[in-house]
């Protein structure tokens, strides 16, 4: 468990920074250049990312289950995935109404993801892992929105165009990924 937790804290840390420390951020900007802060970024996260991974997967030999879900919130699970992975297009797809509405759809989408998982999963390890992203996502939305008030930002309008889009991409991404990906990249099948 210490390897997940390590790995959560350096994913979760890096993008963090700019959250509650957005002066000290801009500062390394400014010293390092652009390029060199993200690439500095970048490798922190996938270190912290490959933390995670290699944590969760030695969590699994030493199952601790803290409470059993019933089934139909796996089902449940699903449909909170699959928004979660409309709302992540729409972070992307341009002129989207869901991104004009939200802000920050990508941010409100790791909230759902990890709630559904949460509500599904209760093994120590899988709460853990959600639990971590939940809180993080809770703050990082309240800290942005509360950002984009004080400094009046507005997003762009969004169309029909936009939006059927950002469902079309969303929904096929979910499916690729629930379907085919989950099971060789997760271990779970989550549709058997």
């Amino acid at each position: 468990m210490t390897i997940l937790i390590f790995g959560l804290l350096i994913f979760l840390g890096i993008h963090s920074v700019g959250l509650f420390a957005p002066t000290w951020r801009q500062r390394r900007v400014a010293r390092l250049g652009v390029g060199a802060w993200k690439g500095l970024f970048s490798l922190i996260a996938v270190a912290g990312f490959v933390l995670i991974i290699w944590g969760f997967q030695r969590a699994r030999l030493d199952p601790v289950l803290l409470y059993a879900s019933p089934a139909w919130l796996g089902h449940l699970n699903a449909l909170f995935t699959l928004v979660g992975f409309i709302l992540l297009a729409a972070a992307y797809v341009p002129g989207n109404r869901i991104k004009a509405k939200i802000g920050h759809p990508m941010v409100a989408g790791v909230k759902i993801w990890a709630l559904g998982h949460l509500l599904a999963i209760g093994f120590l390890r899988d709460v853990l892992l959600f639990g971590a992203f939940l809180a993080w996502a809770i703050a990082a939305f309240a800290i942005l929105r509360r950002r984009d008030r004080a400094s009046g930002v507005t997003y762009p309008p969004g169309t029909l165009k936009g939006d059927v889009i950002t469902l079309v991409v969303g929904v096929v991404a979910w499916g690729l990924f629930a379907f085919w990906l989950h099971g060789p990249l997760i271990g779970v099948r989550p549709f058997g």
